[in-house]
């Protein structure tokens, strides 16, 4: 299985074909083009950890070939970065694994999880360096809410105090700019629109990293199996929502974020295309400024989960300063 040094020199590559960008593979190097045919990326499949692409293209049966000797995955991105299609490079056979996975009904993982998501959410509302009364109350309020996380007796529980814990969090993270709520489906506002976005890319990574293992991904610990629905991945990415919420709440600071950036489409704003580069620049920054942790953090849970280890050493997840 893939070592940390041999992950830290693996790319992941974005190829934007809304743009006339076209992939191409010569003595197995992976080419990208721009739309006047001269090359503006070349990597060799070595380097290769996943190759993302946005808008319309077509796969030819080298790319795919390719994807299958080299292990990497190949993610499909619709126009408006909603994903449509992945041929994934995940580890077969891993059939120990997977008996794990289906006799497993423990409730101390997801207890796990969820607290070290809370206690996420409020080490980023203390960096707030102006702290009013309210949002001392509300930091007071999650770290109450993070142990009541671990000692949840059952998931519904778990999920009520996850969602009491939340909106506290939005509304105190995202105050300032005008929070509305959190409405992933409507996307009201740009900001629903881009934190969509944003966990859509840790979704990717989390998938990518959790295929290493040759885990069942619709077999979750916290979220419940649901026809096509990704349980485990929907799990796993918990603890590292606060990277992107962190990354979005910088970019309305630095005026990165222009409502001219989104058109309004039945209520629902979606990103405009021809700024879908610039807006997936700085958030894939902060996904791969993290890369290492999550990494390391997926492969201590498949060896703590494998081995049968206590809740107490299975790993935590915290943002880097």
């Amino acid at each position: 299985m893939l070592s940390l040094p041999d992950f830290k020199a693996q790319y992941i590559i974005l190829c934007f074909a809304n743009e006339g960008q076209q992939i191409s593979f010569k003595n197995d190097n992976l080419i990208i083009k721009d739309k006047e045919d001269k090359i503006i990326l070349q990597s060799t499949c070595h380097k290769l950890f996943a190759v993302w692409i946005f808008g319309s293209t077509t796969l030819t049966s080298g790319i795919l070939e390719r994807s299958k000797k080299f292990a990497f995955s190949i993610y499909l991105m619709s126009y408006s970065n909603k994903l449509y299609g992945v041929w994934s490079a995940s580890t077969e056979g891993n059939f120990l694994l997977r008996k794990k996975q289906y006799s497993n009904n423990s409730n101390a993982i997801p207890n796990h999880l969820i607290a070290n998501k809370i206690s996420n959410q409020a080490a980023l509302l203390k960096t707030i360096r102006q702290k009013s009364d309210s949002l001392k109350e509300t930091i007071a309020l999650l770290t109450t809410y993070q142990a009541q996380a671990l000692t949840a007796p059952d998931l519904k529980t778990l999920l009520g105090t996850e969602g009491i814990a939340a909106r506290l969090y939005f509304k105190a993270w995202f105050g300032d700019i005008g929070w509305k709520g959190r409405k992933p489906r409507t996307k009201i506002d740009p900001l629903n629109a881009l934190l969509d976005i944003g966990y859509t890319y840790l979704f990717n990574l989390v998938e990518c990293m959790l295929n290493l293992y040759g885990f069942d991904l619709y077999q979750g610990v916290y979220h419940q199996s649901f026809y096509q629905r990704k349980s485990l991945v929907c799990d796993i990415v918990e603890p590292f929502r606060c990277i992107i919420d962190r990354q979005v709440k910088k970019a309305y600071n630095l005026k990165q974020i222009n409502l001219e950036d989104f058109n309004i489409r039945d209520g629902r704003y979606l990103l405009r295309i021809d700024k879908n580069k610039e807006y997936s620049r700085w958030l894939m920054a902060a996904l791969l400024e993290h890369k290492e942790p999550i990494f390391l953090y997926v492969q201590d849970y498949y060896r703590c989960f494998m081995r049968s280890k206590t809740i107490e050493v299975y790993p935590t997840f915290q943002l880097l300063d």
